[in-house]
């Protein structure tokens, strides 16, 4: 079956009109993004985390759901894609420079909840992988559309709450963790720019390993013979310098920065 590439806009989040406050966190010796589906981390933080992984910081990543409603093609096998969506996103970490962990925990897409089992393992992967920052979904942002996105990021405010406190979760077999800063992105109220000069390139190159999403996502036709790619490209760079132009940077992700967690 043949699928028309998706017309919507990139999922990369709004170009800030507010002054931000802060910008460029000092390099973390680890990092962990906390994020829904495959390919989220790579368009709401790819850059961030490029330009730590080139800093020598430990990328990890945490993905909630096996992505396995993501495709437009009503007669795909869900469970093809779930695997193709996990070599993926094995992929697209590994051209971030990631060096450390990808754990795919698998539940179904479209149907993540804030259950206190999900909160158990995303404290457990906190509490083993210590991050000094980790990244997830903004769960205030007004009109958000997709559940899983919302429930995501309450599981990883939760998680981190958990984590730190050793009354939760006494199983675990990994010492309380806090870490020092969260960044939400997609937020509601962005307060904080990391410069992605220089990594807007190694996000673009991440988020075409996601060959699965070109049509649902990217934007790019299932037959394309490379210029839909290279459109997608410049609509990942002219997004960048949007939020540079905004906030004082060449090219630019915006966060809402929480820290004293």
């Amino acid at each position: 079956m043949t699928t028309e590439p998706s017309s919507s806009p990139l999922p990369v989040g709004d170009i800030p009109t507010d002054p931000i406050a802060t910008r460029n966190l000092a390099t973390p010796a680890r990092a962990l993004a906390i994020v829904a589906h495959p390919d989220d981390c790579e368009f709401q933080c790819g850059g961030t985390l490029a330009k730590w992984a080139a800093a020598g910081c430990v990328i990890n990543h945490l993905v909630l759901t096996d992505g396995s409603k993501g495709t437009w093609d009503a007669d795909a096998s869900s469970d093809a894609l779930v695997e193709k969506r996990r070599d993926e996103q094995m992929e697209a970490a590994r051209l971030l420079g990631s060096t450390g962990k990808v754990v795919m925990l698998g539940h179904t897409d479209g149907e993540l909840q804030p259950s206190l089992h999900v909160r158990d393992q995303v404290a457990y992967w906190i509490r083993a992988l210590k991050p000094d920052v980790v990244l997830a979904h903004d769960p205030w942002k007004r009109y958000r559309l997709h559940p899983d996105h919302r429930n995501a990021g309450w599981l990883a405010i939760d998680g981190i709450v958990a984590a730190r406190d050793p009354h939760y979760f006494r199983h675990h077999d990994a010492d309380p963790h806090r870490p020092d800063a969260l960044l939400l992105f997609e937020a509601d109220e962005p307060d904080h720019v990391e410069d992605i000069t220089g990594f807007v390139d190694t996000k673009i190159t991440a988020l075409l390993a996601h060959r699965s999403q070109y049509v649902t996502t990217h934007g790019i036709a299932d037959d394309d013979d490379g210029t839909g790619a290279i459109r997608f490209g410049d609509r990942m760079n002219d997004h960048a310098r949007a939020v540079g132009s905004q906030t004082g940077v060449g090219a630019g992700e915006i966060f809402k920065l929480m820290t004293g967690l």
